[in-house]
């Protein structure tokens, strides 16, 4: 057996680069957060290969002394931190002195640098941890470091490294987060060449458009609060733009982007009640925190963190997003200025629209059509919803009022009723144009909040039945409700066995239409029969009530008065989250005086 011995210092280095540089992208994440460390406002990368031949970043910050240049390269040495209190409220992006001395050991690099103090700059290169002597270099202030041939000295790393284009695409996912994590910075990118990005400083919200597209801007709300010592800003897409996967969801702590379990749980719960089935929502968000609250040395990659008072985090973040997803929209209406009112196009839409106070800057979700076929294309819900097929013909008339409705004021961002299309769609003029309503997926949100609230308030009112309905149940039915008088007693649902197989329901949620009522009452049993009434009324709530909420609303092919369509547009207003139904679809969108203009070449 040999005997126990110090490994060489590149072999602990090259080690090492298996955790810290797996691949073009890491090194890419580390020498753009050294050079923000340092002070730079304007950072530069040129990429060969994927990265792989050459990465090379040039940056206008601080720069480094000649006498430390060799010690910059080498493992363990740092100017960030210098004791435990230091590291246990890090600030700055690097801070474990491991990323240079990694780099040198599995590539060709070089190092120059120059100071404001320094005549010239200075050059060193590494390879195979042998570092060079300085020589002058004609650096202007700032840092450049080059590796070539990553991982050209470890062959059997090298054979993990995938094509060009797929090394390329992380890297690019790698340069968007820290490129979105500071605005006020300039980044640029090329590969092969070619120039990818060219983003000047900027305000947080036209960076965001910039790397996600108007489209994200178009269909996102602003979030924003402070508490205590926690602020939480940036913007969270609707529904109607989420994926299938979580591409488009940016976390920032303290400006450096994160993946966290306890976060990414309490933002998909904000979405949970407007998220359609397995999609996953959209969002750029920046939670800033002392930074002695969290603990950022848990991983090489520095990636993932570990939070002191998890629970409260997660609390704030859960909050402050579903309060901004679920604004009332008479609570968000813009105001339309003079010069707004006199120029068409710039007619704001009756959808909310959210500003980020401290960039002055508005990003409204005025598109609501685009976002809608965004949904369609997506999505293929079967079942909820569904028009009565087969019990009428087609229908494509549009029954209109006799008499002239006037403007609809600015407080009534969905307008007032014009008639009904094909007994599924609530057609509204509103200060901007032509609103179309889904009068069924509406009434079913609306209902959905009114039965989450009474349920919070202990129990859903009931009203009893002049003539008790009876129905045959099976047996296991019978028998939940006997042991489930309570939690029926709750869900407003008065039942009684009438025999080993027959029940009657003597009352039943205000709610609902008594023509439902046995249909309903079958539902919930099954669901307290299957998941008991704990499960049922804490982590299956909202399925249970979605359930009663969709058999309480209008159906399709069902006549509304132009009162009660109205009616139906001022509840919409008032009610949380009524952009989407209980399944994420939307509810309704805005086609404004111009869009119709240009449907019909008006001013060609």
């Amino acid at each position: 057996m040999s005997s126990i011995h110090l490994l060489p210092d590149l072999l602990i280095n090259q080690i090492a680069a298996g955790e810290v540089i797996e691949r073009p992208a890491s090194a890419l994440k580390e020498l753009m957060e050294n050079s923000l460390d340092a002070g730079a406002t304007d950072i530069a990368v040129q990429l060969e290969g994927g990265g792989v031949k050459l990465l090379r970043i040039r940056d206008n910050g601080r720069g480094i002394a000649k006498d430390e240049l060799a010690l910059a390269l080498m493992r363990h040495a740092t100017s960030k931190i210098a004791s435990l209190d230091d590291l246990q409220r890090v600030a700055s992006m690097g801070f474990r002195g491991e990323a240079l001395a990694s780099m040198a050991a599995v590539a060709q690099l070089t190092l120059s640098s120059r100071t404001a103090e320094d005549a010239h700059g200075w050059k060193v290169e590494a390879i195979d941890g042998h570092i060079s002597e300085p020589i002058p270099s004609s650096q202007p202030q700032g840092t450049t470091i080059e590796l070539r041939e990553l991982y050209f000295n470890t062959p059997a790393r090298r054979k993990f490294l995938k094509t060009d284009s797929t090394e390329f695409a992380h890297c690019d996912e790698t340069f968007k987060r820290i490129a979105l994590s500071r605005p006020d910075v300039a980044f640029s990118l090329q590969h092969n060449g070619k120039t990818i990005w060219q983003l000047p400083a900027q305000t947080i919200v036209e960076r965001i458009a910039a790397i996600l597209g108007n489209d994200f801007g178009e269909a996102a709300v602003s979030v924003e609060r402070q508490a205590a010592n926690l602020s939480l800003q940036g913007l969270a897409a609707l529904p109607a733009y989420s994926r299938s996967s979580r591409d488009a969801q940016y976390f920032f702590v303290n400006g450096r982007f994160i993946r966290d379990k306890v976060a990414s749980h309490a933002l998909r719960q904000a979405y949970q009640d407007i998220l359609h089935h397995q999609r996953h929502p959209a969002f750029v968000l920046f939670l800033d925190m002392p930074p002695e609250q969290v603990d950022v040395n848990v991983h090489p990659a520095k990636s993932e963190v570990r939070f002191r008072e998890s629970q409260g985090i997660h609390q704030f973040l859960f909050h402050t997003v579903q309060e901004a997803l679920s604004s009332p929209m008479k609570d968000s209406v813009p105001q339309q200025t003079d010069a707004a009112a006199n120029d068409e196009s710039a007619a704001p839409s009756p959808h909310p629209s959210y500003t980020l106070q401290q960039q002055g800057i508005a990003f409204g979700a005025a598109q609501r059509q685009a976002t809608y076929r965004l949904w369609e294309t997506q999505t293929a819900e079967k079942g909820e919803g569904e028009r009565e097929k087969g019990k009428t013909e087609p229908a494509f008339d549009v029954t209109l009022p006799s008499s002239p409705f006037p403007l609809p004021a600015q407080e009534h961002p969905l307008g007032y009723a014009l008639g009904q299309l094909s007994g599924v769609y609530i057609l509204a003029q509103n200060a901007q144009g032509l609103i179309v309503v889904d009068m069924h997926a509406a009434h079913e949100r609306i209902v959905y909040e009114r039965l989450k609230a009474a349920l919070d308030n202990e129990r859903i009112a009931a009203q009893p039945l002049l003539i008790p309905v009876s129905f045959y149940a099976e047996p296991l039915d019978v028998a939940t409700v006997e042991a489930e008088q309570e939690t029926l007693h709750r869900l407003g649902f008065d039942l009684a066995p009438l025999s080993p197989t027959q029940l009657a329901l003597r009352a039943m949620p205000t709610m609902l239409k008594q023509s439902e009522a046995e249909t309903m009452a079958l539902e919930v049993l099954r669901e307290l029969r299957e998941y008991g009434a704990s499960r049922a009324l804490t982590e299956r709530r909202n399925e249970l009530l979605a359930t009663m909420a969709c058999h309480a609303s209008v159906r399709a092919n069902h006549a509304l008065s132009i009162t009660e369509m109205n009616a139906l547009l001022r509840e919409m207003e008032q009610t949380e989250r009524a952009d989407q139904c209980n399944h994420g679809r939307p509810t309704w969108f805005q086609m404004t005086m111009g869009d119709l203009d240009k449907m019909f070449m008006r001013g060609k």
